[in-house]
């Protein structure tokens, strides 16, 4: 059992949410950064065993594929890495077959091409990216909590996100799409990068829903009577 109260997963869109929540777990959705990090704090104030980042990330390197699992070893902000819990994170990678131990690293907006991709690749290092697992981060090495992030890759590195992508959100996290299909009326030559990111999603939404199932009760956290952080700055 949980020694204080539930996992809270962090998540961006509605379906992440759905797939997290279960037995021993909140969670704490939201695609605003000052947003996200306000109902983290409110949540751990609650109680709270340990914060994990779950959802979909973008490939930073070549090789890793939709549908592909990362769990995080650290997550990078600027020159921060924020390492995470090291028996959480074995936990993960016993329960998921095939999962990648790598950093990601957090970012405030959307890595919409290669090129993009690419620049962040060689500076950080970082196989994934995410808008969500950063702050995640941040917040739970300030109230000392276990931290992990179980991440599955959407958007390939080589893959172009179209501009809809960028549009077809609403704040509760669910898709918009009106604005998905005025973006296309207003730029018919995403549709092919539209397509090929719909079908990414499926095969990502499968493997997360997939993940979650075998993670179980608390997303694989262990009972913990220490809790060991690190904090390292390159």
């Amino acid at each position: 059992m949980l020694s204080q109260g539930g996992v809270v997963a962090v998540t961006s869109l509605a379906v992440e949410a759905r797939i997290a929540r279960g037995p021993g777990v909140s969670v704490v959705l939201g695609n605003q950064s000052s947003q996200l990090g306000a109902r983290l704090e409110a949540a751990i104030a609650r109680g709270a065993s340990g914060v994990i980042s779950f959802g979909i990330a973008g490939g930073l390197t070549p090789g890793l594929s939709a549908g592909d699992c990362i769990v995080a070893s650290g997550v990078r902000s600027g020159k921060d890495v924020i390492a995470t819990d090291h028996a959480w994170a074995q936990n993960l990678l016993e329960a998921i077959p095939g999962a990648i131990h790598a950093e990601v690293v957090g970012v405030d907006t959307l890595l919409m091409d290669p090129l993009e991709k690419s620049r962040v690749h060689a500076l950080t290092g970082a196989v994934a990216v995410d808008m969500e697992s950063h702050i995640a981060a941040k917040v739970a090495f300030a109230h000392r909590m276990p931290f992990a992030a179980c991440r599955i890759i959407i958007d390939a590195a080589h893959r172009t996100l179209p501009p809809a992508a960028a549009v077809g959100l609403r704040q509760d996290g669910t898709p918009d799409v009106l604005a998905v299909c005025r973006s296309l009326l207003q730029n018919p030559s995403q549709l092919r990068d539209l397509i090929c990111t719909a079908l990414d999603a499926r095969i990502a939404g499968r493997a997360l829903r997939s993940a979650r199932k075998q993670l179980g009760v608390g997303l694989g956290c262990p009972d913990y009577n220490n809790f060991a952080l690190d904090l390292a700055v390159v």
